[in-house]
C-alpha cells in the first residue's frame, strides 16, 4: 500500500515530468530548447558526414585529409552532449531517434559512392559554414530572450566551427 501511495503522489506533485527550474520565461525555455534541438540534429549530420568522409577519403593526401577529418569529426561529436543537457536544463526535451534527427536535420546527406577528396572538404566547409549561420540565428533568439548561458556556450561553439571552417578552406588552397 505504501508502495501506490508514493506513486499517487509522485503523479500529483508532477515529479517525473522532464521540468527544471529556470528563471527564463515558458516561451523562452521551450523556443530556446527547440533550437538547441534543431542544432543538436545538425550536429549528428555534421558529424556522420564527416566520418563518412574520414572513412571513404583517397588519393594522396590520404592521411592529412583522414587525420584532418576525424579530429574534426571528434570537435562535432563533443558538442553534442552539451547541447542536448543545455536544451533540458531549460526543461526542454531533445532528440529520441535516428528518425527524429532526419527531421529536424538541415544540413544536406551525402550518399555518394565516390567523392573526391577535394570535394569532401569544400563540402564539409560549406556544412560548417551553415552550422554557424543556424548558431548566430540561435544566438539572437538567447539575446532577445536573455538566455546568456545558452548564448555563451553558442559563442564557444562558433569559435570552434569558424576553426573547422578555417582549417578546411587552407587544405583546399
Amino acid at each position: 500500500m505504501n508502495a501506490v501511495k508514493s506513486v499517487k503522489n509522485t503523479k500529483a506533485s508532477g515529479a517525473g515530468k522532464l521540468t527544471t527550474p529556470t528563471d527564463l520565461g515558458n516561451d523562452a525555455r521551450k523556443e530556446v530548447a527547440e533550437g538547441l534541438t534543431k542544432l543538436l540534429a545538425d550536429v549528428f549530420a555534421l558529424f556522420v558526414k564527416t566520418k563518412n568522409f574520414h572513412w571513404h577519403v583517397s588519393g594522396p593526401h590520404f592521411r592529412d585529409y583522414h587525420l584532418l577529418l576525424d579530429d574534426q569529426a571528434g570537435f562535432v561529436f563533443a558538442m553534442v552532449d552539451p547541447i542536448a543537457e543545455r536544451a533540458r536544463k531549460l526543461g526542454g526535451t531533445t532528440l529520441r531517434s535516428v528518425g527524429q534527427i532526419a527531421s529536424l536535420k538541415r544540413l544536406p546527406d551525402n550518399d555518394a559512392e565516390f567523392v573526391a577528396p577535394e570535394a569532401m572538404l569544400h563540402e564539409l566547409r560549406e556544412d560548417n559554414e551553415a552550422l554557424v549561420k543556424y548558431m548566430r540565428e540561435l544566438h539572437d533568439l538567447c539575446d532577445d530572450k536573455e538566455d546568456v548561458a545558452t548564448a555563451s556556450l553558442i559563442e564557444d561553439w562558433i569559435d570552434q566551427t569558424e576553426e573547422r571552417v578555417w582549417f578546411l578552406f587552407e587544405a583546399t588552397r
